[in-house]
């Protein structure tokens, strides 16, 4: 039944898409601040409302948690064994730059993992979904639909492609990126980042910083199911839903046949 949902989820995710390029490049966009001091614009609404409807009609007994809806209680949320997570606008400050790295992410998440994903870079036009059963896939304009799949028997080559943030560099992933004898840093901006290492065009993303289950998880089931390995610093996996707070740990996304450990003080 959940293969079923997989091609009327990408068109909820266009549509999404579709209602962020209506304020994209639009003078008349506005911008609020939310309590974390992020930007929020018109279009995290209109997408989250685009989305939040999609997914009624497709699965109406499973319930959604989104950026722009996180009012449920934890008592309410620890029930969940299966549930939508969404962000209907990831990368709001590569939005508001207009450099086109922004993202829709829906993902499916059962018992504590991501199992079915879509990740949409509406201004790129790049659509990366995947699912555990069949794997990921890439789908961009005028082109075959392409199937992403990295293997630990392909090596890893001089200079390791690191993947960094556009908006948020930090020193930790310079002492990170030490451990390797030549990097290249890779910039993009949302979970783009995930996904340029699921599509072989880096090699490792090292993320220590903050982010909460929203940005990550839809990134997370295209990376993994295209051959990538996640886990938190500690080799433990990321996971969902499993604590009262939405934050994620520190993680480590990384192409199969690369080593890396983390450097503590």
């Amino acid at each position: 039944m959940k293969l079923a949902w997989q091609q009327p989820l990408l068109e909820i995710a266009r549509n999404a898409g579709d209602a962020i390029m209506g304020f994209y490049k639009n003078d008349g966009t506005q911008t609020w601040v939310k309590a974390d001091d992020s930007p929020l614009t018109q279009a995290d609404l209109a997408a989250h409302q685009v989305i939040v409807d999609g997914l009624a009609q497709l699965t109406p007994d499973i319930p959604v948690l989104s950026e722009e809806s996180t009012a449920i209680s934890w008592q309410e949320r620890q029930q969940w064994q299966q549930y939508w997570l969404v962000d209907p606008l990831d990368g709001t400050k590569e939005f508001i730059k207009q450099n086109g790295e922004f993202t829709v992410n829906i993902a499916l998440i059962e018992h504590n993992k991501p199992v079915m994903a879509v990740v949409y870079a509406p201004a790129l036009q790049k659509l990366y979904y995947a699912n555990t059963e069949q794997g990921c896939f890439l789908v961009e304009p005028e082109q075959a639909e392409l199937k992403l799949s990295l293997t630990s028997s392909n090596s890893v080559e001089m200079p390791v492609r690191v993947v960094g943030s556009r908006s948020h560099p930090s020193p930790e992933m310079a002492q990170f990126s030490e451990q390797f004898a030549q990097v290249e840093v890779v910039p993009t901006g949302s979970s783009l980042k995930l996904c340029l290492v699921a599509q072989g065009l880096a090699d490792i993303y090292p993320r220590l910083g903050p982010t909460m289950e929203w940005d990550t998880a839809a990134g997370q089931c295209i990376a993994q199911c295209a051959g990538a390995n996640v886990s938190q610093l500690d080799g433990e996996p990321l996971r969902y839903n499993a604590t009262e707070s939405l934050k994620n740990s520190f993680f480590v996304v990384s192409h199969p046949a690369l080593e890396w450990h983390h450097f503590t003080d």
